[in-house]
């Protein structure tokens, strides 16, 4: 069984400059879980807060499964982020750091059909630095035409 992707969070590529990636697990409900399993997930305007030694996912939106029962979790609630109390310390002392935010970059199930999230320590960048990731893609872009065109 393959690593199934559930959805990416392009714009926080464009946003942020990722330091480090770190995978974790989801604390879900079931009809959560199937909503994921078809795809129906935002990661967009998500992010992670450590509150008493434990990482939330905020504003991460994953809507109502259609087959689910009358009750139904808010889409948008807050989700626990299942780490190692070491790697939560860890994290702890980067997001003191001024400027560093945990961002949600990609959530997934793995090849035990577990749901996983992979969450970046990102550093916001500016509006300069946004315009020079873009020139540095095109450039890179045409290049690589350019390449295929004499090969």
């Amino acid at each position: 069984m393959a690593v199934k992707v559930v959805c990416t969070n392009k714009k926080a590529y464009h946003d942020f400059t990722i330091e480090s990636e770190i995978e974790a697990g989801l604390q879900l409900l079931g009809s959560e879980v199937k909503s994921l399993r078809a795809g129906k997930a935002n990661l967009r305007d998500g992010f992670a807060k450590i509150k008493n030694d434990e990482v939330f996912l905020q504003r991460v939106h994953i809507s109502p499964y259609s087959h689910a029962t009358y009750d139904a979790p808010d889409p948008v609630r807050e989700r626990k982020v299942l780490l190692k109390k070491r790697e939560i310390l860890k994290l702890v002392g980067k997001i003191k750091e001024k400027g560093y935010s945990l961002i949600p970059l990609k959530m997934y199930f793995n090849e035990r059909g577990l749901a996983k999230v992979v969450l970046g320590l990102a550093k916001g960048k500016k509006l300069y630095d946004k315009r020079e990731s873009l020139k540095k893609k095109d450039t890179d872009r045409e290049i690589d035409r350019a390449m295929l065109k004499y090969r």
